[in-house]
């Protein structure tokens, strides 16, 4: 059988079977040097360095959805392209008119017209960006399997950009978003005062990884129905070892979450994919100079939470009422339209590792009518050998 063409990518940033099952990393060893201690003053001024080489690589299109990170991404820029005299970024957003979950064209307009943005870039989308539509099927025949499974997302908006530069919010979840000791870390640190019910949680984040790991597996077990049970206890371990070795300070955090294949993967693949159109990829989020930044910033403490961190680097590029916001769009329905249902509906079997998989399971998971998300990379896998096409071999 042939083989997909893709050979850009390195090993470590390609998800292995177990991942393709799961629709998860699973992180196996820290592959970055330690973040540097050194950083500018403060982490707006580390963010717009970042960002500069995007400005001045024009078009600078700003993947912009509306919410709080590309907002703030995209209000950094056009502040930074006016005092520097450079020209402005320009948003660039889809629009999904038949998945109502996915609508932020309220909170898109409120951004744009608050930092009054003469150019904007709306692309409606139907069923292109399917988990096996047609942007998908053709980053899968080029590449192969890519974790995440929406790796694709980007392409079109890469391609716009080509040339010049295309900028993401991506990161802003996972550097301010809860972590798993949080209230550990609040109680430790005289943020929060203690209770009875902390006694249980302090000591769980002050033992050794070996504890941790095994209390947080058998916690906090996560179903995955078309897993044998086997291979999904085999990934709740691995979740849990992950969990585990998390380090309870936030600025250590910060600096664990550096070194993670995540990351990684999350930074690197995107740049990949721009290459394909000649277009450079900006993450300022899932910078080092950024990361760095705000340990320092913010400390062993971290910031209460996200809406102050916000405050604290964006308050005076956006409205309140933006970096306080709470809700936030969903995209599944994008990922799962029309050529999955098709495909589901005459999938033969093939491209599914049964080791691995409980054929039946997933294909009822499919057939669904709102199938679990984290099986899109399987049917990814499946729709590849339904092609006559072989995703290379285990790569972690």
């Amino acid at each position: 059988m042939a083989r997909v063409t893709g050979g850009a990518f390195p090993a470590v940033l390609r998800p292995g079977p177990l991942e393709i099952a799961c629709g998860l990393v699973v992180e196996r060893e820290r592959h970055a040097a330690k973040l540097g201690s050194e950083a500018p003053h403060h982490p707006r001024v580390a963010f717009d360095d970042a960002i500069r080489p995007a400005l001045l690589r024009p078009p600078c299109l700003v993947s912009f959805s509306g919410g709080r990170d590309s907002s703030a991404v995209l209000a950094a820029a056009a502040a930074l392209a006016r005092r520097e005299g450079l020209a402005l970024p320009v948003p660039i957003t889809y629009r999904f008119p038949a998945a109502p979950a996915t609508q932020e064209d309220e909170w898109q307009e409120e951004v744009v017209r608050h930092l009054a943005l003469p150019d904007w870039v709306r692309i409606a989308v139907t069923d292109e960006l399917d988990s096996v539509g047609p942007v998908a099927q053709s980053v899968l025949r080029r590449h192969g399997v890519l974790w995440p499974f929406n790796a694709h997302l980007h392409v079109p908006l890469l391609e716009r950009a080509a040339g010049g530069t295309l900028t993401t919010g991506v990161g802003g979840d996972e550097l301010f978003g809860p972590q798993r000791w949080r209230v550990a870390q609040a109680v430790l640190t005289g943020r929060a005062r203690p209770k009875a019910r902390h006694v249980r949680t302090v000591a769980l984040a002050l033992a050794p990884v070996p504890v941790r790991r095994a209390v947080l597996a058998r916690r906090h077990e996560i179903r995955w129905p078309w897993l044998h049970p086997p291979v999904e206890a085999r990934v709740n371990r691995a979740r849990a070892d992950w969990q585990a070795r998390m380090p309870v300070r936030w600025d250590a955090a910060v600096g664990w979450w550096w070194q993670s294949r995540t990351r990684r993967v999350l930074a690197e693949t995107k740049a990949i994919l721009g290459a394909d159109s000649d277009t450079a990829v900006v993450q300022p989020f899932l910078e080092p100079a950024v990361l760095a930044a705000a340990a320092r910033q913010f400390g062993q403490r971290g910031p209460r939470d996200r809406t102050t961190a916000l405050r604290a680097l964006f308050g005076d590029v956006l409205p309140d009422r933006v970096l306080a916001r709470r809700s936030k769009a969903t995209f599944n329905e994008a990922f799962f339209s029309d050529h999955s249902r098709a495909f589901a509906a005459r999938w033969s079997g093939a491209g599914v590792d049964r080791t691995l998989v409980d054929h039946e399971e997933v294909a009822a998971m499919w057939n669904a009518v709102r199938p679990d998300p984290r099986s899109f990379s399987l049917m990814q896998a499946a729709w590849l050998a339904s092609e006559g096409l072989n995703d290379q071999e285990e790569r972690i």
